[in-house]
């Protein structure tokens, strides 16, 4: 896919982020902000979906921080500041999510750190090749391979049975993207995630179907929990529940960070 860069703009000016920047094995600088809350409280990591950006995360940038957590957003490879080629669906992004954590990790040492991977954000959180330890994680919507996330989308995009061609994409793959599909299976890593697991899912998501969640969060390992939204698609879950998402994201957290 190709890359979505775009000026972000000014973060909101009652958050008085600070712009940061660091480097990534995806070859690339990446941009983000970070808001500081109370030293104790824990710090979160907002990774955002595909074609999005940090901006597609403020709604839940404001929340946390209102609840005195410190917040790192950032821009992927490929999205909004971010330079890159190519959005590769968590491969590439996989790099940047190891690296912002590497950053956060120096920039409040000793603070527990909790991550939110959206979509493509929690796939590359799971495609971490050297997974850097975080205190708890929240996954929303994430595919659990991307041979069946193309069979959806393909089916949804153009019409029923068009998963057909789901072969001809990907043996495009190693030659668009540089990996193999067989690769990008994070249904494969996240036993490999010891630590306490929330996963979020649209009850009508058509993208990362109800089944295939059950089956990622079958695949997790203790401690984990499985929260799926009642008439959600695959789309912005805080936007389309927001109090019971914050709710339950608060309490999660709170458990998790806090306790």
């Amino acid at each position: 896919m190709a890359s979505v860069n775009q000026p972000v703009g000014s973060c909101p000016t009652d958050l008085n982020c600070e712009n940061v920047e660091f480097a990534s094995d995806s070859g690339t600088i990446v941009k983000g902000w970070f808001v500081s809350g109370a030293i104790g409280n824990g710090a979160i990591i907002l990774m955002h979906g595909v074609g999005g950006n940090r901006t597609t995360t403020t709604s839940r940038i404001e929340f946390l921080h209102a609840a005195g957590y410190s917040v790192l957003a950032f821009d992927f490879q490929a999205s909004g500041e971010t330079q890159g080629k190519q959005i590769t669906f968590g491969y590439l992004e996989s790099l940047d999510a190891e690296a912002s954590i590497k950053f956060l990790r120096e920039k409040m040492p000793g603070e527990k750190i909790g991550v939110i991977g959206i979509s493509m954000g929690g796939a590359a959180f799971l495609l971490q090749k050297n997974p850097q330890k975080v205190d708890a994680v929240i996954l929303e919507m994430v595919y659990p391979e991307m041979r069946k996330a193309i069979d959806n989308r393909l089916n949804m995009w153009l019409f029923r049975g068009a998963d057909n061609f789901t072969p001809l994409l990907l043996w495009q793959f190693p030659l668009r993207l540089g990996v193999s599909a067989d690769e990008m299976r994070p249904i494969t890593k996240i036993a490999d995630i010891k630590v306490p697991k929330l996963l979020i899912v649209g009850e009508k998501d058509k993208h990362t179907t109800l089944e295939e969640s059950r089956q990622l969060f079958a695949a997790a390992t203790e401690t984990k929990e499985l929260w799926i939204v009642p008439n959600a698609e695959h789309g912005d879950l805080h936007k389309f529940a927001p109090q019971d998402y914050e709710n339950k994201v608060l309490n999660f957290f709170e458990k998790t960070l806090r306790q």
